[in-house]
């Protein structure tokens, strides 16, 4: 038996209510259940079948900042998958708006976003290039480095509404 995907995250936050305001109105997550007194909130990604993708607790306004990376082990950041390359267009300008997004980076195969919540926790929104439209170019150039992301060029080549991940993180010719 074999481990299938990550179900959910959980986060610690310092304001429930403000994180849920950002994952809701920025990138469009819905509220499935809060602990009430704002001690908690379970929401669900727009595209999502899960009861829930990520949770948050809150811990007060006194927590320091995560020192991951920093000053201790901890988590990077966790990856959110968008269905296309118009998608994450979108999602760059919603998280620029408001003032989250951090960077963007070409890795050959994947098209990134990189952004913070509210309490500066780093998050990525990934496009990634569907296996039948994989080429040795895209593999060979992210392959030791990381490039900028032209979304422009990007969209241009394989299209602004091509369905990502296909035959990599979305298994074709699966029934139930």
């Amino acid at each position: 038996m074999a481990i299938h995907r990550l179900n959910h995250a959980v986060l610690y936050v310092r304001d429930v209510a403000r994180t849920v305001a950002f994952y809701r109105d920025v990138l469009g997550f819905r509220v499935k259940h809060e602990i009430p007194g704002g001690r908690g909130a379970f929401l669900q990604a727009p595209d999502s079948t899960n009861d829930h993708d990520i949770a948050f607790f809150g811990i007060g306004a006194q927590a320091g900042d995560s020192q991951a990376g920093r000053g201790t082990v901890g988590m990077y950041h966790l990856a959110w998958e968008v269905q296309t390359l118009d998608e994450l267009e979108e999602l760059a300008g919603r998280l620029a708006e408001a003032g989250a997004l951090v960077g963007s980076s070409d890795h050959g195969t994947t098209k990134s976003l990189y952004a913070h919540d509210p309490d500066g926790l780093e998050f990525e929104v990934v496009w990634l290039i569907p296996a039948h439209l994989l080429d040795d170019e895209a593999i060979a150039s992210g392959r030791g480095r990381i490039l900028p992301l032209d979304l422009a060029k990007e969209k241009a080549r394989y299209g602004g509404s091509t369905r990502g991940g296909l035959g990599i993180s979305v298994p074709l010719g699966v029934s139930v």
